[in-house]
């Protein structure tokens, strides 16, 4: 329906028999200018050509033109519309028409008067600019939602919104006078608050969702002796969708640390869950001191029974300070980087499987130096990928930014997030695992952290010699004797124990941090030991019994060489 049609007929035009007036609150068709100096005629018979029939006084260019039977009509038609209707003409938008909704919403408005004073809330609405606009371009426009406060006849303010569209009536006209703008409003309450109540809707399930992600994270990170940690993480924009994607930190005993992070993929309450039974997962594997392809080969299967729609991608690294590397296996999922101390970043293509789920694929492990002064970030793709742009490309950004990130974790995290442009509106989740490994030399530290190791040779004689070192490395550092003591114990049973049941090689190696000493026995048997109940009557089975009740900690591993590990710690006093 082209509204622009029905306005005002302009005097000049031929004018049809006198109908009644429109219910609407227009100029009365009476008060139309005694005179045309056009050519055309004048009002209808029994009309008055008194100015202030308008209800206000003024010249013929100041009031609205007359309306001829069919424009009565329109208006007629006009004022039964449900959405507000004003018809304004002239340079001051002289008031001509408004139909029975525009009062009801508005109140009376007197017509024959400018909009300034006629329609004081298009001024408060910031529409009078609008209107000018229109007048001289002769194109609509429109300005939605607004805020439209009305009162109603019991005195009640009510709120309201309403989008207000001006279109230019006879915008052709070389008479100013005769052109005009037609205000059209359309009340958008209902959907205003519809949207209102979806946006609340929203931000709800996405703070639940949120809520729901962060608390399957680490509250806080486990720190190791050896190890310095950082981690972030920031869900991607402000819808519900947020991701899967996590980090772990789990300590494995005799120093050594397991690193992990993954991402499930899609979004949602859904992906949140997946990743919440994943992690918890991959914590209860790591307590079995697997090698790392093993692990992932367990998450593998069980990510399939979770959900077979699910897809997620995953890395599974264990930094070994003794041997001074870091092995991993990862499901999919981007390369870890490693910034060594000369500032060069190196980059962990291979060995990738398949996503985690797929199944049917045999996982492998890799290591990479990883010594003192080293830095690696683990991440997720949310950090890197961009729409439009190739993968590679975000890796070799990251690359370039951790080559000059220099300080402690948390600040190497702050300025990866910033490189790479991740803000607060970011639409991907972003993960970020940062570790360093402290180079102690020369730092007043470095005389705490110390290793002493022993070949053990000989056969049963290696056993006095083990007690004797042991002695002699427990006492140049300067432990109580008590701790000594037990320490020199628990290297007595461990060495009895890998002389009786292991084959060679075997070896002795001590360790002290900050915070605990750590007594390691390796040889080359793969059965691992287990703890149990000797009887009064046996002469054996009692060594491993000893070391637990003893030690703060115990455990043993498979080496990835082939045969056993097997250690214990004692936490050191203070």
């Amino acid at each position: 329906m082209n509204l622009t049609r029905w306005s005002a007929r302009l005097p000049g035009t031929q004018r049809r028999g006198a109908v009644p007036a429109a219910r609407g609150k227009t100029a009365d068709p009476a008060a139309a200018p005694a005179g045309d100096t056009t050519g055309g005629t004048g009002a209808a018979p029994g009309g008055s050509a008194d100015p202030s029939a308008a209800g206000h006084p003024g010249t013929s260019q100041e009031r609205p033109p007359t309306l001829d039977g069919a424009g009565a009509a329109v208006a007629a038609m006009l004022s039964q519309l449900p959405a507000l209707i004003a018809v304004t003409h002239g340079p001051d938008h002289t008031l001509g028409f408004v139909n029975d909704a525009y009062t009801d919403v508005f109140g009376p408005r007197p017509t024959g008067a400018p909009a300034r004073d006629a329609l004081p809330e298009l001024s408060e609405l910031g529409l009078l600019p609008l209107m000018d606009q229109v007048l001289r371009s002769g194109r609509p426009r429109t300005v939605k939602a607004r805020k439209v406060t009305r009162a109603d006849h019991a005195a009640v303010t009510r709120q309201g919104y309403f989008t207000f569209t001006c279109t230019p009536v006879h915008a052709d006209d070389p008479d100013p006078a005769r052109r005009g703008v037609l205000v059209f409003a359309a009340d958008v309450t209902d959907q205003v608050q519809s949207a209102e109540r979806l946006r609340e809707s929203e931000r709800r399930i996405h703070e639940t969702a949120v809520t729901l992600q962060r608390s399957l994270l680490p509250q806080q990170l486990e720190q190791p002796d050896d190890l310095r940690l950082a981690a972030t993480y920031q869900p991607g924009g402000t819808d519900a969708a947020v991701g899967g994607d996590w980090y772990d930190v789990i300590t494995l005993g005799a120093g050594r640390t397991a690193l992990v992070i993954g991402d499930v993929m899609g979004r949602g309450v859904r992906a949140a869950a997946v990743m919440g039974q994943l992690r918890t997962a991959v914590r209860a594997y790591a307590r079995l001191d697997l090698p790392p392809h093993e692990v992932i080969q367990l998450l593998d299967g069980l990510a399939a029974e979770i959900d077979a729609t699910q897809i997620a991608t995953c890395v599974y690294a264990v930094h070994d300070p003794s041997e001074g590397r870091l092995a991993y296996a990862s499901a999919g999922h981007l390369p870890l980087l490693i910034r060594h101390p000369d500032g060069t970043v190196e980059r962990t293509d291979e060995p990738t499987g398949p996503p985690l789920g797929t199944g049917g694929w045999t996982h492998h492990s890799a290591t990479v130096p990883f010594g003192p002064g080293c830095t690696a970030v683990l991440y997720t793709d949310g950090l890197i990928e961009r729409r439009g742009e190739d993968i590679e490309d975000g890796v070799t950004t990251l690359m370039r930014a951790l080559a000059g990130a220099t300080g402690a974790p948390q600040v190497i995290c702050d300025r990866l997030l910033r490189a790479l442009g991740v803000t607060g509106q970011h639409d991907d989740d972003v993960a970020v695992l940062v570790l360093q490994y402290p180079d102690h030399t020369g730092h007043p530290d470095g005389e705490v952290f110390r290793n002493a190791s022993l070949d053990l040779l000989g056969g049963i004689e290696a056993a006095p010699r083990a007690r004797a070192f042991a002695t002699g490395v427990l006492a140049s550092w300067r432990f109580p004797v008590e701790l000594r003591d037990l320490g020199v114990l628990a290297v007595s049973e461990l060495v009895a124990n890998s002389l009786k049941h292991g084959t060679p090689p075997m070896r002795l190696r001590l360790r002290r941090t900050d915070r605990r000493l750590v007594i390691e026995v390796t040889d080359g048997d793969e059965h691992l030991p287990h703890r149990r109940r000797a009887e009064p009557a046996d002469e054996a089975g009692r060594g491993i019994s000893i070391i637990a009740t003893i030690a703060t900690s115990w455990g043993s591993r498979r080496t990835p060489g082939g045969g056993k590990a097997v250690w214990c710690e004692f936490a050191l006093p203070g």
